[in-house]
């Protein structure tokens, strides 16, 4: 069997186009996307996924190597893109959570290293991370991501054109990260807000008693009381919070709707 030289290119490009979307998608979302998967094992990933997928997918017959084909090679990063970040909003909102009560409970100045991304974060946002990681694997988010990503293929084919309100969509939605971050941190900060109140009141009516010697570790440890209480709330919100994102990075593709 022979095949033209000039049909060559088009077999790639069908396989090439999904490439494009899942291994931009894998870049940017939680965990896989993570500083410590490396890339070998990301393309390796999408590579296995790109296989799965070509034969669901109606990739339009464009060479990748004509101008054509740059374009499309854009847009199908920048849909990726799109998607996986829609989906760390997940993480977004823990880490906003977890600022809020370690500020209220004295341990804001308490930060270390998050070896997904590499910057500075408060201990108790590091405990929410790592806690949503293990209930995003536990819930097999990592296999409705992969739905996700079969299903987009459906919603916004290789071709069909993005629609720029869906880049426009993604920063309004800090509203909700910060409105689902302060509604996880909520009870938390309410209880350490009773806590300060009733110390401010204790310095009211013995003004010798030393504030910071006793009152700090007392407000440590009913932080740590009020974490521990709260953690079943906070686990239940996590995958009402991962099936948010995902019904995000689809609504995205549908014109930010």
């Amino acid at each position: 069997m022979t095949v033209p030289a000039d049909t060559i290119p088009l077999l790639i490009g069908a396989w090439f186009w999904p490439f494009l979307r899942i291994a931009a998608l894998l870049t940017a979302a939680p965990l896989l996307g993570a500083g410590y998967i490396t890339p070998r094992v990301r393309l390796a990933l999408a590579f296995a996924l790109a296989l799965v997928l070509t034969p669901l997918v109606d990739a339009p017959a464009i060479s990748p190597l004509s101008a054509a084909g740059v374009l499309l090679t854009v847009e199908q990063v920048l849909v990726g893109v799109l998607m996986g970040l829609a989906v760390r909003l997940m993480l977004v909102v823990f880490d906003l959570a977890g600022q809020l009560v370690s500020q209220t409970m004295g341990l804001g100045f308490a930060a270390m290293v998050d070896p997904a991304t590499g910057a500075q974060v408060p201990a108790v946002s590091q405990l929410y991370l790592v806690l949503t990681s293990l209930v995003f694997v536990t819930v097999d988010g990592h296999l409705l991501l992969i739905q996700v990503l079969a299903r987009s293929f459906e919603v916004l084919p290789p071709g069909a054109g993005v629609d720029p309100g869906a880049f426009w969509e993604l920063p309004a939605r800090a509203g909700w990260v910060l409105g689902a971050g302060a509604l996880i941190a909520l009870p938390a900060v309410t209880a350490m807000l009773l806590v300060n109140l009733a110390f401010g009141v204790m310095t009211r009516t013995a003004p010798q008693l030393n504030l910071f010697a006793v009152g700090f570790p007392i407000t440590l440890m009913m932080g740590f009381v009020v974490i521990l209480l709260t953690l079943p709330g906070v686990l239940f919100q996590v995958e009402t919070t991962i099936a948010q994102a995902m019904s995000l990075a689809l609504g995205l593709l549908r014109g930010g709707t």
